[in-house]
């Protein structure tokens, strides 16, 4: 048999491999870090595309915050106005009241009483007078119990005055208090 030597064509065939071998692998590398690259490049944009969009949103929402806040103000001003409104309202329809309770206490008044002070809160009316009698004091409240516009007499207090010069007084004090009617509540429409 002849004797071939197969070992220069062994040895540079595993050159080659290995060249091609390396080669691959540089192109592997070289392939795997451009992948890596261009991973790294489209989550970035994406980081800063999602940045962007969110900055725009905090953008948006700090307008529409201001103009929730400025239709709040609106809002808080509509209310006050309403109120103030309201406020002129009760006073245009409560203006004829104050007539009306004037004539009534100017027409519940019996002959022999007057009245000494007046002083009303809200409805309510706390009057101090003098009558010739108990009987005319009993007669002032029943006027105010049939009036139109004035209700609840409740006599607080009754007394004689002292004595004068050393006659006696035929005069007593009496402390009243009694309300005004109100027209809204009993839907009275006299006003």
């Amino acid at each position: 048999m002849a004797n071939i030597n197969l070992l220069p064509w062994r040895e540079e065939l595993r050159r080659r491999r290995r060249k091609e071998f390396i080669t691959l692998v540089v192109v592997a590398v070289v392939a795997m870090v451009a992948v890596v690259a261009g991973v790294h490049w489209e989550i970035g944009n994406r980081i800063e595309f999602q940045e962007r969009r969110n900055q725009f949103l905090r953008d948006e929402i700090a307008i529409v915050d201001e103009k929730i806040k400025q239709i709040r103000d609106i809002e808080q001003e509509k209310a006050n106005l309403l109120a103030r409104m309201e406020i002129i309202e009760e006073l245009q329809s409560s203006r004829p009241e104050i007539v009306h309770l004037m004539d009534e206490i100017v027409e519940t008044l019996p002959e022999g009483v007057y009245y000494t002070e007046i002083k009303q809160v809200d409805r309510n009316l706390d009057v101090q007078g003098v009558a010739q009698s108990n009987a005319r004091v009993s007669s002032l409240m029943r006027n105010i119990d049939t009036s139109e516009w004035l209700v609840q007499p409740n006599l607080v207090e009754i007394r004689k005055l002292p004595e004068r010069q050393g006659e006696p007084s035929r005069f007593s004090a009496f402390s009243l208090q009694f309300r005004q009617k109100d027209p809204k509540a009993e839907g009275d429409t006299r006003a």
